[in-house]
């Protein structure tokens, strides 16, 4: 009988389509863009066909898989509104329906055209719950999908039947991680490394990873640290419609979690609490009419930040306030009613010390509607002013200029001018430091026969791996510079030196040997001109590390540190193979 009624409003569930989508935010944990959304279908609230899982597995059981994928490919694509240039709509399609014969002749395209929706802003997802029977069938229904634009996904890797088999067939584009390997994963050492060699693998198949699940910071942070691409689950947003970009707060906590490695650069730049102007701040229940004249005889203030207890809750722009009243009836709806009636209760609201370059993120990443709204400053979350989009602007002009006189091009490492600034920190705080050198071995020989482009990947590999290492062993905040080519400096603790060091030469030496071709790789080396013109063997690209202990006084003049530095740095490369070498000597 509960089968009956089961079939019964399963059918009327297809014929009368009662079934909607919607959409969750994918976000590149590299830059915190969305990447595009996974569309999600549902039934109706109290139905027991309400979750994807009873809405597929009956399906599935009853032989109607197709007629329901075609029912929620229509309501993915009919609801997703516009994407943005490069964002994709994620579309999930059991492995049965790709090799459709009627899905692949020519339906999908009718659907497709139906909708003016491009193939380069879809990706079919294809489950690793279910099975692929014909391996050599399924990829040439996938071909005649990828031949017209469409990209491919592998989801749910890690819980399924044959995940290695899956992704060496199918090549897809992205490789979504399934939960299970992602929660906890900052606890974990063994997902941890895992995930790290997925990174891997799918770069060197030309692919990206999406890890799903992601759900508080520290897990967040694990995957940046880990080289993950992308991040899915309720950490950026929960399944909405209409789609939803992620929270503000999401953002900025990303963007900083992304540039822990871009720390000394940002730390440079100005607090946005620097730039802030005063602003008039009235109560909720102000009405309307009284905020209309405070604009009236302030002609040159074009918001005003709504309190209560003195922290922010609303946000008025000049224009917002202008169109409500223009509206039909404006005056009679609005006039006399409190502002809080419309406010914006979702203003973007950051403490004073966050970097002006990550609040520039943000309030570029926001609806179309509130681009050019103020930015609303807090001090221990009390109210201190506001930033307009154009002083931001300018503001970021200035901090780039700057940038650009010392930053490294190539790593985005800090420059001489930084390394100074650095050097000079280090001096007035008072307390013995060390000074560490980088020097690469063989590399000009390396840049010689590989070309600058592959040499540009070894200096990029060497600059990850000094980050890594200075988030894996420094307790306190650690300064990465790039002197030019391929010299590097770190500014560290003493304490933190030996850790540091071991950890560059392992993590370095490990795959230093990928970025050399096969057959090179089976020799252990090149051969190679060098400095003086003459051919030579020249062995891997290896690490020398010079390290100084000083004091304010022996560290005090940057010449006389590199002077000493020179000899043991000579010495450490004389050592064959990577090494390090330190002189605690502090006379």
């Amino acid at each position: 009988m509960k089968y009956a009624k089961h079939l019964l409003e399963f059918k009327e569930l297809l014929t009368q389509k009662k079934l909607h989508s919607v959409y969750q935010p994918i976000v590149s944990i590299r830059s915190a863009a969305i990447l595009g959304w996974e569309a999600l279908i549902r039934g109706s609230e109290n139905s027991y066909f309400h979750r994807p899982e009873e809405i597929f597995s009956f399906a599935e059981s009853e032989g109607l898989l197709f007629a329901l994928e075609e029912i929620c490919l229509e309501s993915a694509l009919n609801n997703i509104g516009e994407l943005g240039p490069g964002q994709k709509v994620f579309i999930n399609v059991h492995p049965d329906t790709i090799i459709d014969p009627s899905f692949k002749k020519g339906e999908i395209i009718r659907i497709f055209r139906n909708f003016n929706m491009n193939p380069d802003n879809v990706v079919f997802e294809v489950t690793e719950r279910h099975p692929i029977k014909d391996f050599s069938l399924f990829n040439r229904s996938l071909k005649h999908y990828r031949d017209q634009g469409f990209m491919v996904a592998v989801d749910d890797v890690g819980d399924g039947f044959s995940t290695i088999r899956s992704i060496a067939e199918l090549r897809p584009d992205y490789i979504k991680i399934d939960i299970s390997l992602v929660r906890g994963i900052h606890k974990d050492r063994v997902k941890t490394a895992l995930m790290e060699t997925l990174v891997t693998f799918a770069e060197k198949i030309g692919s990206e990873i999406i890890a799903e699940g992601i759900e508080d910071d520290a897990e967040l942070v694990s995957l940046v640290n880990s080289g993950v691409h992308y991040g899915q689950e309720y950490f950026f947003g929960k399944p909405a419609y209409p789609k939803q970009i992620t929270t503000e707060e999401a953002y900025l906590k990303t963007l900083r979690f992304i540039n822990n490695g871009r720390q000394q650069i940002l730390k440079n730049a100005f607090p946005i609490g620097d730039i802030v102007d005063e602003t008039i701040a009235v109560d909720g229940h102000v009405p309307v009419k009284d905020v209309k004249a405070l604009f009236e005889e302030n002609t040159e203030m074009s918001s005003i930040v709504v309190i209560e207890h003195n922290k922010p809750c609303g946000l008025i722009m000049r224009q917002h306030l202008d169109k409500h009243l223009g509206k039909k009836y404006g005056y009679a709806l609005y006039y006399e009613k409190p502002v809080s009636r419309i406010m914006d209760k979702m203003p973007l609201i950051v403490d004073n010390q966050t970097p002006v370059e990550l609040v520039s993120q943000a309030a570029m990443n926001r609806n179309k509607t509130k681009i050019y709204d103020s930015i609303v400053v807090t001090r221990n979350e009390l109210l201190q002013g506001v930033v307009s989009v154009q002083t931001l602007l300018d503001t970021m002009t200035r901090i780039r200029l700057e940038l650009a006189k010392g930053a490294n091009p190539l790593t985005g490492l800090p420059g001489n001018i930084a390394i100074e600034r650095e050097h000079s920190r280090c001096i007035k705080n008072d307390k013995p430091f060390s000074v560490i050198f980088i020097d690469l071995d063989n590399f000009k020989s390396y840049n010689d026969k590989y070309g600058f482009e592959k040499g540009d990947e070894v200096l990029l590999y060497t600059a990850n791996i000094l980050k890594n290492g200075l988030k894996e062993c420094c307790t306190n905040d650690g300064f990465i510079g790039h002197i030019g080519g391929d010299d590097f400096i770190i500014f560290t603790t003493e304490e933190s030196v030996d850790s540091l060091c071991g950890f560059i030469i392992k993590n370095f030496d490990a795959a230093i040997r990928d970025l050399y071709n096969p057959d090179d790789q089976k020799t252990g080396g090149i051969m190679a001109h060098d400095r003086s013109g003459q051919e030579r063997w020249c062995p891997f690209i290896s690490i020398s590390l010079a390290v100084l202990d000083c004091t304010s006084e022996t560290g005090a003049n940057m010449k006389d540190v590199s002077g000493k530095v020179a000899q043991l740095k000579q010495y450490a490369k004389s050592i064959p193979g990577s090494a390090y070498v330190r002189d605690r000597r502090r006379e």
